[in-house]
This record gives C-alpha cells, structure tokens and sequence, in this order.
C-alpha cells in the first residue's frame, strides 16, 4: 500500500488491489458502490462533487415512480378508472419537475448517463401529458362529422403509435447501456422500452377501428409499466437506504464486474484501446 500526503498534511493512502481511496478522516466508497447508489459508472472527475452535494438520483426516481405506479393503474383501469383529466399533474409537475431537478444536479455533479436518464423521462411525461389535455384541440384537425373531437380519427392514433415506437428504440438503446451497471436498472429499462411498443400497438389497434384488442394491449402495456415501477422503487428505496447509513443488501445484480474498470482517465483508457 503507498501513502502520499496531500498540501494540507492529511495523510492519503491508496489500496490499488481493492480500489478503495483511504483518508485519514475515513474510506470513500468503492466504484461498485458508487455504481449501486449513482447508477452510473465512477470515473474521475474535476472535484469530489458527490462528497459536497447530495445525491440526486433518488429525487428522479420518487418522480419517475410516482407517476409511473399512477399511469399504469389507470392504463390498467383499477377500480374502474379511466382517463389522465383527475392525474394530469403526473405529466407536469410530479414527474418532471423532480426529473428536472434531478437532471440539474446530476449534470452539476458530472454523473452523465443519469443526467441523460433524468432528462429523458421528464420530457415524455411532458410530451404525453400534453395529449391528455383536449383543451389544446391537438386531435381538431382531424376532427369529423361523426368525431367531432377527432380523438378516435385512425389518422391521429396512427401518429402517436409511431411517437410511442420511436420512444420504445430510444429507451431500448439506454437499456444496452444499462447493462454496464446492474440488472434491476437493465429490467426497469427493458421493460419500458418493451411497455412503449405494446402501448404503440394499442394505439394502432385504435387506428384500426379493433378497440378490443387495442383494450387488451393497454392493460398489457399497464402491467408491464407497473412492474417498472415497482423495480424503480425498489431500486430507490436500496439507493436512499445506503445514504441513510441503513445497513441493507439488498441484490440489485451488479453487471459492472463484466466489463473493464472505468475508474480510469480517457486518456489512459485511449492507450488502453491501442495497446489492445
């Protein structure tokens, strides 16, 4: 083990073999804990931001769920609900603020692929919230004698099939990504991406005049956002957990033993590459 001493004389100690950076005052955490409690792997980075700041990724994740839980119980009609007019504030402040502000922070802090996460789900609860609102008349032009709202138009159920496909790609290339950190944020993106495209086959059944189907792959698509929900607070609960100092171990399936270390500089993974 060497020891180094910083300019202010507290004594500095590295154990290369576990990865872990010793201080006298303390031990930082280890990149897989890092990677368990940020979802995102630990590289160097300009300051210690995650010893000055809170951790943000949690706040996303009690927005992304709350809102999640919501949307599939009523995509599933518990209860007999139907409708997004009572919940509308999902779309616009339950979700996305706390994504938002979640996405901030995580770019303060320098935690990319979380901030790219954050930032993704606040901008679809935003988008599809924007469809709940008839107020706006977005189905108006296609509006007919026999629709006068235009909402059941095969014309405008066609389009949000192909938003809702193209969302499914999106969340299905973070979902590649994903399987750098563990494998419950690899289900949570999984399954979303899998719940966008039965959502889009709803949606095209409805331009097909086949509304029993289309009622089939709705609650398809429901149970499959309830169980990503249901991972997402797991998820959230183990991250808030291990900032409390809880002592819980809890398995969220570490993937990152996979792959090469990444607690390296660019410029040293470059040479890597080339050596290779």
């Amino acid at each position: 083990m060497a020891t180094a001493t910083t300019s202010n004389g507290v004594g500095v100690a590295h154990d290369e073999e576990k990865g872990l950076h010793r201080t006298t005052t303390g031990v930082t955490m280890s990149p897989e804990l890092f990677e368990k409690l940020y979802l995102t792997p630990k590289v160097p980075h300009v300051g210690d931001y995650n010893r000055r700041f809170a951790n943000p990724t949690a706040l996303g994740f009690v927005g992304f769920v709350i809102s999640t839980f919501t949307f599939s119980m009523v995509l599933m009609g518990w209860g007999g609900a139907a409708g997004f007019s009572p919940v509308v504030g999902i779309f616009f402040f339950v979700g996305p603020v706390l994504l938002l502000f979640a996405m901030v922070f995580e770019w303060v802090m320098g935690n990319f692929f979380p901030m790219m996460v954050m930032g993704l789900f606040a901008v679809f609860w935003l988008s599809f919230g924007m469809l709940q609102l008839p107020t706006l008349g977005l189905a108006a032009a296609y509006a007919t004698a026999s629709d006068p709202t235009g909402f059941a138009s095969p014309e405008y159920n066609a389009v949000i099939a192909l938003y809702l496909l193209v969302w499914g790609f999106a969340l299905f290339t973070f979902f590649i990504f994903t399987c750098k950190i563990n494998a419950v944020f690899a289900s949570i993106f999984l399954l979303v991406s899998t719940g966008s495209w039965v959502l889009s086959g709803a949606y095209w059944k409805v331009s097909k005049g086949d509304f029993d189907a289309a009622l089939k792959l709705q609650k398809g698509g429901g149970a499959l956002l309830f169980v990503v929900a249901l991972l997402g607070w797991y998820m959230c609960f183990i991250i808030m957990a291990g900032e409390m100092r809880i002592t819980l171990n809890l398995p969220v399936g570490d993937l990152s033993h996979f792959w090469p270390k990444t607690d390296v500089e660019l410029a040293a993974a470059e040479h890597t590459e080339k050596k290779d």
